[in-house]
């Protein structure tokens, strides 16, 4: 593999995008947002951000035809990263957009929080074990602070699967990450949550060296 490995980052034509790509070029990859499927299909890794609506997030991503790009990479045991609304698309479908299929990856869908606390959730928060109060201890949290803040903005979360390595609280435990093999997610944005945020996006570099 080369010194900077080659990261696809899904260029779905929504959104602020670029964030993401530059803080992985920051983190020592060679990223790319593109929707070029012979790069994409050489990347060492892909990435599916996303911000706003679920639907239209959906609905563009089918439009511009990386919705099967996306799951191939996936079914390839690719190195993946989901981020956000990008995590959410994983899923079967939200109650956001009850008429818009997900991606059906992961087999849950994404529901609205609870609303005893004011939504969106946007605030820096602390990643917590999977229901619990320890810090999360997956290799995506290598070397973080602990405690850990990250910088979450949604209104809906994840439900819960087996695939669950991160919670936070708001009004009661909310997901923020999952992961399964290869496959990693995040409801937070670890491209806006500092110096700990650029710490996951490096840990996901440093496994497509052993991918």
């Amino acid at each position: 593999m080369s010194e900077r490995p080659l990261l696809a980052v899904l260029d779905y034509g929504i959104g602020n995008l670029r964030s993401a790509e530059k803080s992985l070029t920051r983190m020592g990859a060679d990223a790319h947002l593109t929707s070029d499927r012979g790069l994409i299909a050489d990347a060492a890794g892909v990435v599916l951000p996303g911000v706003g609506a679920f639907g239209r997030c959906m609905e563009e991503l089918r439009a511009s035809g990386l919705d099967e790009v996306a799951v191939g990479a996936i079914a390839d045991s690719r190195p993946f990263l989901g981020i956000c609304i990008g995590m959410q698309l994983l899923y079967r479908g939200s109650e956001e957009s009850p008429d818009c299929p997900g991606l059906g990856v992961i087999d849950a869908d994404v529901v609205r929080m609870n609303e005893t606390e004011r939504l969106p959730q946007m605030q820096w928060n602390v990643l917590r074990g999977p229901w619990g109060t320890a810090p999360p201890s997956h290799a995506m949290f290598a070397g973080l602070d602990d405690p850990a803040w990250v910088y979450f903005v949604h209104s809906y979360a994840a439900e819960p699967t087996d695939e669950v390595i991160a919670t936070c609280d708001y009004g009661g435990p909310v997901i923020a990450a999952v992961a399964r093999g290869g496959l990693w997610a995040t409801q937070f944005h670890p491209e806006k949550s500092g110096e700990n945020g650029l710490a996951i996006l490096g840990n996901f570099i440093a496994g497509l060296e052993t991918s």
